[in-house]
């Protein structure tokens, strides 16, 4: 029998065995070669002393109960592997199948997060109990990764919940559910308060069965809502389909379709056959592109991010214990919701208390919306409410120990704000400006103290987007950014660094984006077909009507500022193409965009979308017009891509994995890519093929195409963009 070196047996007097995953090799525990054979090893005894044993608890000696799949080890999968990863996957499927049917009572005992792997392992026993543990998790979150459950998540969850609650409320929406909400779910049988609660209702559990068998195991037993086998069932199956097309509006990723597929099918077969089905369309995903792409970008990246790997070394860790947010209007409410969110007293100032108090009355609203939906209590409401001290007097903002401007784009506005403020607040308070496009080293020249000034730009809504982009000014200090960093993570944020330039990294990049899709339109190609090239490229918004959304007139503003910069400092301006369309939008037309009444689209008197506006196809289509649509699709992309390496190559980015986070959760870079810059290692054949299809680029649509000389060397060399 083989020894199992990350899995515990303790046995008490009445016969109940405890088996406590603790890798000793790992902070958390994975799903690696040695908890394979660990699990081997302990299905093994567990069938060769079943007479001994009553019951069987399942538990961690870790933060978390289990962290799933280990990453390090899929990201290497290639092709190549895929008979191997196959029969590792089987493996486990086969002991935890060993385990479940062993007769005896089999409970989990979830003491912190069950992700993946984690669930997989609670679902293969017969009883489960959560702890509610603050930060503890439950659910099958791979579709965010790229991947399917592979340990029998798909199978189990289909025969615990049926194919559509299964499909809809877990495996496509990955869906990380607090221990109350997974009891709710049906994914627990019971949530406990205390460790020792959770283990006395684990043993109960034992005491109550002696005899233990999963549902789907028990004869007569039918999968809840039935199979494509029901004629009922049946007639519904168009729908999943159709439902699956509106949630990925045609992008490339083929995780949806892939648990589409394995829970259909593994409906209608034997559990092993179901865990064969499985384990085939898992290994096709784990050995694919997207899969790497995704890891890389949404764990290993933003594990990096958030760890504070930027963050400047030695400067001692600051919390911050009362701010002030000067400006109420949507902005400044959404930074001040989120501060007292996270237990900082917030000082909400405006010009007049109407002003102010409208911006705490936008915090209600948004905290009445989470009660509504379950995410909050009242109780915490009112105390989170009850820290928003809104005011329109400047003596308001003693004892605060930061500042966050959001006032209106204006370089004068924000001298003046700051004036005042710095004037009321503690002498060593950070001050930052939430701006989206005015350089930080020119604000910075309206405070007296440049070095505790940087920039903090938060993006819209702020309740809802994790990013917060920090600007480093030219005078900005060690300790100022280190204090940056951790206010942002304390208001349970993710920070990236930028150093200071016209439009910094997320806005700068976005407009690229923007930009390309509005020149196709000048070229004369159907604007519904630029829509639909976005849409396939996986961006979460459509170009023209994210333009609409930002106004015209904004990058108009942008663009006069960039040229009257460049040309003082000696440069030539180089205009592109998209600017002759706005400009003729603005001017010709009149159509600034949605707040305006009309620009790309047109609205109804409720402001709802109600269509292209018949303009464009009047004054810019040209019949005939057409260029490949894979083209349309990578012209957005690569022009994204390509300007995220120059960032990196003019020191406005220190780090791919800032360019890649910040790609993915600031400006919505299609989530399959990876971020920015893994996009480009990840393309058909690595960077030297990402390198030779932009030259393909630049011969057809223009220099701007044309691949930056670091990016050549890089393809050459076979470097791939890394921090390593």
């Amino acid at each position: 029998m083989s020894e199992s070196t990350t899995i515990r047996w303790e046995q008490d007097g009445t016969g109940v065995v405890t088996l406590v995953l603790d890798d000793p090799g790992q902070s958390a525990n994975t799903m690696n070669d040695a908890f394979r054979a660990s699990l081997t090893a302990v299905a093994d005894r567990l069938e060769a002393e079943r007479g001994t044993v009553r019951g069987v608890i399942v538990t961690s000696a870790k933060k978390t109960f289990f962290a799933g799949g280990d990453l390090r080890e899929l990201i290497r999968l290639r092709p190549e592997d895929a008979e191997q990863a196959l029969a590792r996957g089987m493996a486990v499927k086969r002991d935890l199948r060993r385990i479940e049917t062993l007769g005896k009572p089999v409970v989990a005992a979830l003491g912190g997060a069950a992700l993946g792997g984690g669930y997989e392992i609670a679902l293969a026993c017969h009883h489960r109990v959560a702890l509610d543990a603050p930060g503890s998790r439950i659910g099958l979150p791979e579709v965010t990764l790229g991947l399917l459950p592979g340990g029998g998540g798909v199978v189990r969850t289909v025969r615990l919940l049926g194919i559509a609650d299964a499909l809809l409320k877990i495996l496509l929406k990955g869906t990380r559910h607090t221990p109350r909400r997974a009891l709710d779910a049906g994914l627990v049988h019971e949530v406990a308060d205390t460790p020792e609660a959770m283990l006395a209702s684990a043993r109960a559990y034992i005491d109550a069965h002696p005899e233990s068998h999963q549902p789907w195991d028990l004869p007569g037993y039918r999968i809840p809502g039935g199979t494509p086998a029901d004629p009922r069932f049946a007639a519904t199956l168009p729908a999943f389909p159709a439902t699956l097309r509106k949630q990925t509006a045609g992008a490339p990723l083929p995780a949806p379709r892939a648990i589409l597929a394995a829970a259909v099918e593994s409906s209608q077969v034997d559990i092993e056959t179901a865990f064969a089905i499985e384990a085939r369309y898992f290994v096709e995903l784990a050995t694919g592109q997207t899969a790497k792409n995704m890891i890389q970008g949404f764990f290993f990246d933003l594990q990096t991010v958030n760890s504070g790997a930027g963050r400047p070394p030695g400067v001692p860790r600051h919390t911050v214990r009362r701010i002030a947010v000067l400006g109420a209007g949507t902005m400044g409410a959404g930074i001040a919701y989120a501060c007292a969110r996270a237990g900082i007293a917030v000082v909400l100032k405006d010009v007049t208390r109407e002003a102010a108090e409208r911006g705490r009355a936008h915090c209600a609203a948004l905290l009445d919306r989470a009660v509504g939906r379950g995410r909050t209590t009242p109780e915490e409401r009112d105390a989170v409410l009850a820290r928003i001290t809104p005011t329109e007097h400047p003596a308001d903002l003693a004892g605060c120990d930061a500042v966050i401007e959001a006032v209106f784009e204006d370089t004068a506005l924000k001298h003046t704000v700051f004036q005042e403020a710095q004037k009321a607040v503690a002498p060593d308070a950070l001050l930052c400006s939430n701006t989206s496009t005015l350089p930080v080293t020119a604000l910075a020249e309206g405070v007296d103290r440049p070095a505790d000034f940087l920039g903090l730009h938060f993006f819209s809504p702020v309740d809802r987007m994790p990013l917060v982009e920090i600007v480093r000014g030219r005078r900005t200090g060690d300790e100022a950014l280190a204090r940056a960093y951790d206010l942002v993570r304390q208001i349970r944020k993710t920070p990236i660094a930028v150093n200071d330039s016209r439009g910094f990294f997320t806005s700068r990049v976005i407009g690229q984006f923007l930009n390309e899709g509005v020149a196709m339109v000048g070229e004369g190609i159907e604007p519904a077909s630029v829509e639909q090239a976005a849409a396939q490229a996986g961006y979460p918004a459509k170009v023209l009507a994210l333009m609409d959304e930002l106004t015209l007139t904004l990058p108009r503003r942008i663009r006069a500022e960039a040229r009257r910069a460049a040309e003082e400092a000696g440069g030539t301006w180089h205009p592109h193409p998209a600017d002759a369309v706005v400009d003729r939008m603005v001017d010709e037309f009149g159509r600034a965009g949605r707040s305006a009444g009309g620009g790309f689209y047109t609205y109804g008197e409720d402001g709802a979308r109600t269509g292209l506006w018949p303009g464009l196809r009047e004054h810019f289509t040209r019949p005939g017009t057409a260029i490949p649509f894979e083209d349309m699709r990578e012209r957005m992309l690569f022009a994204e891509a390509l300007d995220t390496v120059r960032c990196l190559d003019e020191g406005v980015l220190t780090s791919v994995a800032d360019a890649n986070v910040g790609s993915l959760l600031g400006i919505g870079f299609p989530a399959w890519t990876g971020g920015a810059l893994q996009y480009a290692n990840g393309y058909p054949g690595g960077l030297p093929g990402f390198t030779a299809r932009a030259r393909e680029l630049a011969a057809r649509y223009g220099d701007r195409f044309a691949p930056p000389a670091s990016l050549a060397a890089r393809a050459a060399e076979g470097r791939p963009y890394t921090d390593a």
